[in-house]
């Protein structure tokens, strides 16, 4: 198998959309477990009902929710980076800068194959959560919960994707791409 060489462009589009969307899952996890509007309004409540003050369970809820606000904004101004990044990904090869990849090209192996389709998938996954998070925050209001039930689905295939990305790094790495890893870190010694 022939060695892949990243170009400098390559890898800061690379990285850049990779720390995006691991701080995007950050935020993701964050929601789901500590800064769970159910657990926060929980702990509001008892330090409340000690002080002698009392909120109904939904005002607890609201209060959850503003305060865990800031955080959330964060994945918002990281959804805007990443369509930014992203944006830039899929312009870069009409500069040269940067190949589409092409499950159809012939000549590939089966392997080779699998992999340009995983990341057409990818890009796909990824175009729909940018758009529908778009919706969200831009959209008509009649598609918001539309929109939030499909951009919910992008954890069923961004993790999955990452795990796979990995494993098949790790494959290549210890097998027939050797110093792939330092190659999409540092370049190659030609770049």
């Amino acid at each position: 198998m022939k060695t892949t060489n990243y170009s400098k462009t390559y890898r800061i589009i690379h990285w850049s959309i990779a720390l995006t969307i691991l701080f995007m899952l950050f935020t993701i996890f964050l929601r789901l477990t500590w800064m769970n509007k159910y657990n926060m309004a929980e702990i509001i409540q008892d330090y409340l009902n000690k002080e002698g003050v009392s909120l109904t369970d939904d005002q607890t809820i609201i209060l959850a929710k503003n305060i865990r606000r800031p955080m959330w904004n964060w994945h918002i101004y990281s959804g805007y980076v990443l369509t930014g990044l992203f944006s830039i990904r899929l312009l870069l090869p009409f500069f040269g800068k940067m190949k589409f990849q092409n499950p159809l090209t012939k000549g590939l192996t089966i392997k080779e194959r699998i992999q340009k389709w995983t990341y057409i998938i990818f890009y796909i996954g990824i175009a729909t959560s940018l758009i529908t998070g778009l919706i969200i925050v831009f959209g008509p209001e009649y598609l918001e919960e539309l929109a939030e039930n499909i951009h919910v689905l992008a954890l069923y295939y961004l993790i999955p994707f990452i795990v796979l990305h990995i494993i098949g790094v790790l494959i290549a790495e210890f097998t027939d791409q050797k110093n792939i890893i330092s190659r999409i870190i540092r370049g190659s010694k030609d770049n």
